[in-house]
């Protein structure tokens, strides 16, 4: 058994029930076997693959709060330091009823490599709550925010860990969780980044995820002989990603036909009304259903079923294995050329194996939706030089940012004899300045 086998029978073994956990260490170490057997008498001797599977720390805590009624709730907190290899942990903070450990590790995991292809010094981490502020009042969700910071605020600081937005966690939970954090510590420091413009936070960075995905997928075509302009998308999600992905996809002259929620999808062929849907998601808080009284000739479907439509270029904005082989199948069967990932390993295994082998052009989501942790690094950068940057300055930098991560990747592949694989690219790319890192540390 080689040592990549060895290393990812061990972390099925030691992680157990933790699926999500499984399938993007096998994904990843899968795809560095041409790194690892070039090196693996220096990396065994080192346990390297052991350490940087191994997260630095769990933390797991209970955050009891008060409702409306008067009754005590209590949910679970969630910090996973990964890897600080590179700089200060840092990656979001997910509120949704179905965080548990094995999908914050997942995400922490994953987030050490997005990091590194930033360029950027930070390290990976995660964190969250089984906690969900739908169906809650501001006050719920402030006494949550500021219970989950009671306990959380001992482990987080601007040199050490800085956490961020996620699902479910927008402006105003950080909001909340700033001033929590703000009163316990009695300091005034870049601890969380997605803040107000009115205390510290960056313009751009509610565009920055929708916005880079959409840089970096057409550098992608255009290194492939394809202009972005008259290409018809299909986005899944209606949250900041997927909003924003609809609005710069726009801007650059492609048409987005598709958008979902938990409850359903809608299709609307003549593009998506992006001030409709900021109206329903970011405004009235309500579902998809309303989107047909703005567009009389949108369709509204109930459950899945966006990857069924014809498009040229597929953008998975939801949540993890969203995309399955059967929606694979389906948008290579209607001519679809490439898929970008704007959530968090939304592809399944198997569906990514069959769009490469049918020659989709195929972007994974520690690459293309890079764009909002760079982002929130360029805000943690403004936070420590008490500076704040316009819109345009932030915008250019995270354009260069993602066009870069493209070309680091795009060689990482060439080098290792796999051009074309964005994937393997990606994950190499992002291993080798945070193994050379670790190695340089020594055993730490």
């Amino acid at each position: 058994m080689g040592y990549v086998d060895e290393v990812i029978e061990r972390v099925i073994t030691k992680n157990p029930s933790e699926p999500e956990f499984h399938q993007a260490v096998r994904e990843v170490l899968e795809s560095l076997r041409p790194v690892v057997e070039k090196n693996e008498e220096v990396y065994r001797r080192e346990a390297l693959l052991e350490r940087i599977t191994e997260p630095d720390r769990q933390i797991k805590f209970r955050v009891p709060w008060v409702d409306d009624q008067g009754q005590v709730q209590v949910n679970t907190g969630y910090r996973v330091q990964f890897n600080n290899a590179i700089g200060p942990y840092k990656g979001g903070l997910r509120l949704h009823p179905s965080v548990n450990i094995g999908i914050i590790k997942f995400l922490g995991f994953e987030q050490i490599f997005k990091n590194s292809l930033t360029c950027l010094p930070i390290g990976g981490g995660k964190g969250g709550s089984d906690f969900d502020p739908k169906g809650k009042s501001d006050r719920e969700v402030m006494v949550f925010c500021q219970s989950f910071i009671n306990e959380l605020y001992k482990y987080i600081g601007a040199d050490e860990d800085v956490p961020a937005g996620d699902i479910g966690t927008g402006a105003r939970e950080i909001g909340y969780m700033f001033g929590q954090y703000k009163k316990i510590r009695g300091v005034y420091e870049g601890v969380l980044t997605g803040k107000g413009l009115s205390y510290g936070g960056s313009l751009a960075r509610t565009e920055a995820t929708g916005y880079g995905l959409l840089y970096l997928t057409k550098e992608m075509l255009k290194s492939n002989g394809i202009d972005i302009s008259g290409k018809t998308i299909c986005i899944s999600g209606s949250g900041n990603v997927a909003t924003y992905a609809a609005q710069k996809a726009q801007q650059l002259g492609a048409k987005v036909v598709t958008v979902s929620d938990s409850n359903g999808w809608v299709y609307d062929p003549d593009g998506i009304d992006v001030a409709a849907l900021k109206e329903i998601k970011e405004v009235k808080r309500a579902r998809l259903t309303e989107y047909k009284n703005y567009r009389p000739n949108s369709e509204y479907h109930e459950g899945r079923g966006v990857w069924q439509v014809k498009c040229d270029i597929a953008l998975p904005c939801a949540t993890q294995n969203e995309l399955l082989l059967e929606d694979a199948k389906a948008l290579v069967a209607n001519g679809c050329i490439a898929v970008a990932e704007g959530a968090n390993m939304p592809t399944t295994l198997e569906a990514t194996k069959y769009l490469q082998e049918n020659k989709i052009l195929f972007a994974p989501g520690k690459a293309a939706n890079a764009g909002g942790v760079a982002t929130s690094a360029l805000e943690m950068s403004q936070n420590s030089e008490r500076l704040s940057w316009s819109f345009e300055e932030v915008d250019s930098k995270l354009q260069g940012i993602m066009i870069n991560i493209f070309h680091n990747l795009d060689d990482a592949a060439k080098r290792y004899g796999c051009e074309g694989d964005y994937v393997a690219g990606a994950n190499i790319a992002g291993f080798e300045k945070v193994a050379n890192a670790m190695l340089a540390q020594g055993v730490c």
